[in-house]
């Protein structure tokens, strides 16, 4: 069998192994004081976890404890089945993407430059490397005549979006992710964190993201992990933190935004158990609708109709041809929403 070119031989660490982060009773103490106390979690293949909590909580240090920029006081750390102990830090940081809030672009490379870093590092060709910078642009949204420009010559979002570009460059399974849109003015949060969630190469990776904002988690995250004090409060789903809270910290955390996050967790199909399903036929309805996915969130579709203008909602099952046979006022689905949530209290 011929054998593998050593760029290829290097960048296929872990292909062979499942791609999933495990921690085992994880601690790490500064002055004897613990700053991360036992703390155990998996991620799944394909999966995004969200490490939330307030400053000081230990999140943080959690995830950098994972490609090894702080060695843990005890615990373990498997990432692709291995233990990153035994691991040499600068071979598994360069099959980890990474991505913090400062950004971190190097202020004297160009963006082709940023972005080709660890491609460069894994000794890929040029020109590989040159059509990957490409290809990236285009993903993130970027024009092509960036390429040669410096990062102070980018606005916070374009730096933003050439960070996460870079994190990608590799083609890594799993990527770091460490607030990383806490930088950026609402505006450009909120265009970034929806482009963040159409992005059909990162539906394929496996994520850790590091949050305060419950917003960000709850939209984000497939598991939300809330931290306090170095101690894991509650691990699950958006739905169960928002809906079934284990205890008082966890309750009182998200009550600030309880509303919103409780739209935003319940999605159109949650509701259609009391409404009408029929085949994929359109009935007139009596006011001028719009068309949803029922994946969409409730937050999601209200919003929408607010902005379009429209009173009534039609809604369907993807990959099912069935709609929803009439159109649904806003009233109508606040109204299922209240009798959805008291069928979860």
């Amino acid at each position: 069998m011929k054998q593998l070119p050593r760029y290829l031989r290097k960048s296929i660490i872990f292909c062979y192994v499942p791609n999933m982060i495990e921690v085992k009773e994880l601690s790490k103490y500064f002055d004897d004081k613990p700053a991360v106390d036992r703390v155990s979690f998996q991620i799944e293949e394909g999966k995004t976890m969200i490490l939330l909590g307030t400053s000081g909580c230990g999140k943080t240090t959690t995830m950098k404890m994972i490609n090894r920029l702080i060695e843990p006081s005890s615990g373990h750390v498997f990432v692709g089945g291995k233990d990153v102990q035994k691991l040499a830090p600068e071979a598994l940081r360069r099959n980890i993407g990474y991505v913090i809030q400062s950004i971190g672009l190097f202020p004297h490379y160009t963006v082709a430059q940023n972005i080709g870093l660890v491609p460069s590092l894994l000794h890929w060709p040029e020109h590989k490397i040159t059509a990957r910078c490409s290809e990236l642009m285009e993903l993130i949204g970027l024009p092509l005549n960036l390429l040669n420009r410096l990062p102070h010559g980018l606005s916070g979002g374009q730096q933003q979006r050439v960070g996460l570009a870079r994190a990608l460059a590799a083609d890594p399974q799993l990527i770091l992710l460490d607030e990383p849109f806490g930088a950026l003015d609402p505006l450009t949060k909120e265009q970034i964190l929806k482009e963040f969630m159409t992005l059909d190469t990162l539906k394929k990776k496996t994520i850790l993201m590091v949050t305060h904002d419950v917003f960000e988690a709850v939209t984000l995250g497939d598991t939300i992990c809330l931290m306090d004090k170095g101690k894991i409060q509650q691990q699950g789903t958006p739905h169960e933190l928002i809906f079934k809270p284990v205890n008082p910290f966890v309750r009182s955390f998200f009550n600030a935004q309880r509303f919103r996050l409780e739209l935003q967790v319940v999605q159109l199909k949650d509701i259609l158990k009391w409404v009408e399903v029929s085949p994929a036929e359109e009935t007139p309805g009596p006011v001028r609708s719009i068309e949803l996915p029922s994946h969409s969130s409730l937050l999601e579709t209200l919003e929408i109709l607010e902005k379009e203008d429209v009173e009534g909602l039609r809604t369907y099952e993807a990959g099912k041809e069935k709609k929803l046979g009439k159109s649904l006022r806003r009233e109508q689905l606040l109204r299922y929403f209240y009798q959805l949530k008291k069928e979860w209290a």
